[in-house]
């Protein structure tokens, strides 16, 4: 039962990092994505890393990464997230609930996410940390005061990006550490496996964004 309920634990979303990442290392490898952990010396929560190659342009990445109303296309276990605030092309708000099985009760949160790219290699990052006092606490939810998340979207040859998305997250509640760190990168994974489908179905429709360049 405990590998279902936590299956979930780590999502979308939206969200890491800031902080220097060292010593990760490798947990698996599957389907083209490479899964790493990272003990942290404040939690006992470790940091979860995924890398990948995407069959996309960089713009094409972003624009769907940014498109918050799409995540619950994509993100795993996305409940319902919406917009609340643009406050520019490359800056943003938005408020997200996340499904958790029974017993468990879904979690949710809000982030502040900044885009920004190398006008020299191209390079995109995104982060997304969570931000408090946008969103009032909601009675049957549990709510995520801490998630960092980033992601490093690298042009290679071609119509290639390698992505490295980084998560820490403290999901809250009275999960075990232990089992959260089992099964912590499933989600992400599906996370990244949705993702490549959706730009594939959307590469011709979405709208790209002006300030990122391929």
């Amino acid at each position: 039962m405990y590998k279902n309920i936590f299956f979930t634990v780590v999502f979308s979303l939206l969200m890491i990092s800031g902080t220097a990442q060292e010593n990760w290392k490798l947990a698996g490898e599957k389907d083209g994505i490479k899964t790493y952990s990272q003990k942290r010396s404040d939690s006992k929560i470790n940091s979860v890393k995924l890398e990948a190659v995407f069959q996309a342009t960089v713009s094409q990445l972003t624009a769907v990464i940014a498109d918050v109303s799409g995540y619950d296309n994509w993100v795993f276990n996305s409940r319902s997230t919406r917009l609340l605030k643009q406050v520019s092309p490359s800056e943003l708000y938005y408020y997200s609930e996340v499904i958790f099985p029974w017993p468990t009760v879904n979690r949710d949160f809000v982030s502040h996410v900044i885009i920004s790219q190398n006008p020299v290699t191209k390079e995109v990052n995104i982060k997304a940390n969570n931000v408090s006092g946008w969103e009032p606490k909601k009675p049957k939810l549990v709510r995520i005061d801490y998630s960092e998340g980033s992601w490093q979207l690298i042009p290679l040859s071609g119509k290639e990006v390698q992505v490295i998305y980084t998560l820490q997250v403290d999901p809250g509640g009275d999960l075990p550490a232990w089992i959260i760190n089992s099964f912590s990168a499933k989600g992400l994974i599906q996370t990244f496996k949705n993702l490549r489908t959706q730009v594939g179905k959307t590469a011709a429709t979405t709208k790209k964004l002006s300030f990122i360049v391929d």
